[in-house]
């Protein structure tokens, strides 16, 4: 494993170095940073046309993430989470805020409208949709023997879950996954070219999802239905409910989150079985037992989302954190990547255990009112998946190197090819249970 003598040599803005470099020569940069006694400090990075700010504060710690986690009065979202530097007004204005950039108040009520729709007894609800998506997507590459797993498989689950049951058409699908590839590849070349403007590249995206949320919204404020526009156009809290704008926010967050992360969990829970082959016999000698403990081992490994922002609020006191003062408008970035290694908290974390118990990761964001909504179904769709892939081509296995997202903020595979012995479509299989 990779050491550093001199910190200076980490720079967490710099991907097309410290991003691309091998996941073993991160993971030690991030052990070095966790050692200091201080929290480090780094400038901003350039992002389109945006000016550059103070600089940001990187936490690596688990300690230090709960504490910001769980402090959402003092410790802001407002700001921007998912971005270093500060988002123009004018973008912020024009689609409103997302609920992952909101506070306080207007936070807990936009949460409470759109909770109803995931809470564990909604998701069971749509259990047999996923079930049989799982078997459908295995269904279309089984004869093969082998094909991507990204676009393949990975890709398509989440991406066709959240589209159902928001109501978007079929012929959609392929542009809401060319949208969101666009929001969270931004970094990327093979997605975004470096003579684009990134954050213009940010807005054109936005603009076309918030177009066909409007779309939808409109068709289906006159012709309801059983999905979740028609739900949440008709949700209300206290006499209130969402406005256009908070809609149409909503639905980027969950087509881009809510269908990026579990996409990525799921290409690094392949990687991850080829590469501890041991422990895809381990799961394989009791799927029942094995399943929840393994799909949280894969997320915690994973940590899809690399990092959060979080913003000290202006009228804040002085505040200790990490070795420092931390004072108004000063930025934290929390590197749930980093703190998911933290061997305070994990015995041998640079050890894949499907059996590790207890396994108190932040892959779905840190304690506090932030916390990942979708988290349950995403396990869901986790556990599924993999169910299928276990008991339809159990010897899946990674033929070539996964092709990297270049980012710092998504952990994220862009191709993996895998083989495995052909199967037939639609074999009977008991995989009901999760």
């Amino acid at each position: 494993m990779s050491t550093f003598n001199e910190l200076d040599a980490i720079d967490l803005n710099d991907i097309d170095g410290f991003w691309a470099k091998p996941t073993e020569y991160r993971h030690a940069a991030f052990d070095a940073l966790r050692a200091e006694p201080r929290l480090p400090f780094f400038p901003e990075p350039e992002f389109g046309m945006a000016p550059r700010g103070p600089g940001y504060y990187a936490l690596t710690r688990m300690d230090d993430i709960l504490q910001v986690s769980r402090d959402a009065a003092r410790f802001i979202s407002g700001k921007g989470t998912g971005n270093v530097v500060d988002l123009p007004p004018e973008m912020v204005a024009e689609f409103g805020e997302s609920m992952i950039t909101m506070d306080g108040p207007r936070h807990g009520r936009l949460r409470r409208i759109v909770s109803r729709a995931f809470t564990p007894k909604a998701m069971n609800a749509v259990m047999d949709n996923v079930t049989q998506v799982a078997k459908g997507i295995i269904d279309e590459v089984i004869e093969r023997g082998e094909c991507d797993a990204v676009t393949d498989i990975s890709a398509k689950l989440p991406l066709r879950i959240i589209c159902d049951m928001m109501g978007v058409p079929e012929s959609q699908h392929e542009f809401v996954f060319k949208q969101t590839n666009l929001l969270l590849g931004l970094s990327d070349p093979d997605y975004v070219a470096e003579q684009d403007d990134a954050l213009g590249v940010m807005f054109n995206a936005s603009q076309a999802l918030a177009d066909l949320m409007h779309e939808l919204a409109a068709h289906r404020a006159a012709n309801p239905a059983d999905d979740l526009i028609s739900t949440l156009l008709s949700a209300e809290i206290d006499g209130e409910v969402l406005t256009p704008s908070e809609l149409a926010s909503f639905f980027i967050l969950l087509v881009s989150a809510g269908t990026e992360t579990t996409r990525n969990a799921i290409s690094w829970g392949i990687e991850l079985l080829t590469t501890f082959p041991e422990q895809r016999t381990v799961w394989l000698s009791d799927l029942d037992r094995v399943t929840p403990t393994a799909v949280e081992e894969i997320v915690r490994w994973a940590s899809p989302v690399i990092f959060q922002r979080r913003t000290v609020a202006e009228d804040a006191e002085p505040i200790e954190l990490g070795g420092r003062q931390l004072g108004p408008g000063d930025k934290v970035l929390m590197f749930y990547w980093a703190a998911n290694r933290d061997p305070r908290y994990f015995e041998n974390p640079e050890r894949f255990d499907v059996l590790r118990s207890p396994n108190p990761h932040i892959g779905y964001g840190g304690p506090g009112p932030h916390f990942c909504l979708g988290a349950h179904m995403a396990r869901l769709e986790l556990k599924v998946i993999f169910r299928q892939l276990l008991t339809r081509i159990p010897d899946i296995r990674v033929t070539g190197e996964p092709v990297r997202l270049k980012s710092s903020l998504v952990n994220g595979i862009k191709s993996l090819p895998v083989t495995f012995t052909p199967g037939s479509p639609s074999r009977r299989t008991d995989l009901d249970a999760t």
